[in-house]
């Protein structure tokens, strides 16, 4: 890997640069410091996304931050290039955002302050999805699909979570009795909820928050979907803090002053959201804290899954 992020800098023009890696999940990602220029270099998963993905993602984020959104933008070698290939990885290079993550942050704010940080949180989500409804991609701009299919179809983005190999008899079929209920509901009534660009993973640690203003990053999972997902998923960590109803509703009082948001269907992106993780962890099982992750996954998903189903008898 030293040989990639050499020759990136080599090619970006910042051979003198320091570099430290500060994230290694999906991607590896390193912060590069030049001087006074703080940057943030990317190395991506092999066989991830594809090129015209990358520079999808890579167009779009230009045009949040060119609308004033808070988000990393990609910045091109003295060649104009945003996205390059070295030793068989895809490398790019984004704007260096700064701030601590809502994970670190939150629990040292006041109720005041959680309350407030939730608010922007709904905002910011909302402005995310205003820009983007009125942005015009280019021609071949390509995005996952965070629809019917890529959430509870035969082969969702995140995989199969009701294949799960730590299930037990009982939870398989309740988790496909779920899947198949989600899956005839979301094809009775998608149509009718607001669908277009998501964020798709607007989890605490993907939120910057510096001085209480809250900043975007690690737009790699975005795509059109139906933006109650991306709700659901800025609530999902959180619904076991004391607090949750208050920050729940400040959140929708943060999204509503920008644009409607109808939350009628929350509790089925809740309980879609915790599907996917235990989709997601099927791979990753045997990575440091995986057994931990799969057993949270799954025990999380039960509760939400079987609250939800015990509403509809």
């Amino acid at each position: 890997m030293k040989h990639v992020v050499d020759t990136a800098l080599r090619v970006w023009g910042m051979e003198r640069a320091d570099v430290s890696l500060v994230a290694e999940r999906e991607n590896t990602v390193y912060e590069v410091r030049l001087g006074t220029i703080r940057l943030a270099l990317r190395v991506h998963r092999k066989s991830y996304r594809t090129d015209g993905e990358l520079r999808s993602e890579l167009e779009w984020m230009a045009a949040m931050a060119e609308a004033g959104l808070s988000v990393p933008a990609p910045v091109p070698t003295p060649k104009g290039e945003v996205l390059r290939h070295i030793d068989g990885f895809q490398v790019d290079v984004l704007t260096w955002l700064t701030g601590e993550t809502m994970t670190s942050a939150l629990p040292k704010l006041c109720v005041t302050e959680r309350r407030q940080l939730f608010f922007e949180l709904g905002r910011e989500m909302a402005r995310l999805h205003q820009v983007t409804d009125a942005w015009d991609a280019q021609s071949g701009f390509i995005r996952v699909h965070w629809d019917r299919d890529g959430l509870v179809g035969d082969a969702p983005l995140w995989g199969r979570f009701w294949e799960n190999p730590s299930l037990t008899n009982a939870d398989r079929a309740v988790f496909v009795k779920f899947r198949n209920h989600a899956s005839a509901k979301l094809n009775r009534i998608g149509k009718s909820l607001d669908y277009g660009l998501v964020h798709a993973d607007l989890v605490p640690d993907n939120i910057l928050v510096d001085n209480g203003f809250l900043k975007m990053i690690d737009f790699d999972d975005g795509g059109y979907g139906y933006r109650l997902f991306d709700v659901a998923t800025a609530l999902f960590k959180h619904i076991s803090d004391a607090d949750y109803r208050m920050l729940q509703s400040r959140l929708f009082d943060g999204y509503r002053s920008i644009r409607p948001l109808d939350v009628s269907e929350l509790d089925l992106f809740l309980s879609i959201r915790a599907a996917t993780y235990v989709g997601w962890v099927i791979t990753r099982v045997d990575e440091p804290g995986g057994l931990e992750r799969n057993t949270r996954f799954i025990e999380t998903f039960r509760r939400l899954v079987t609250k939800y189903l015990q509403h509809l008898e």
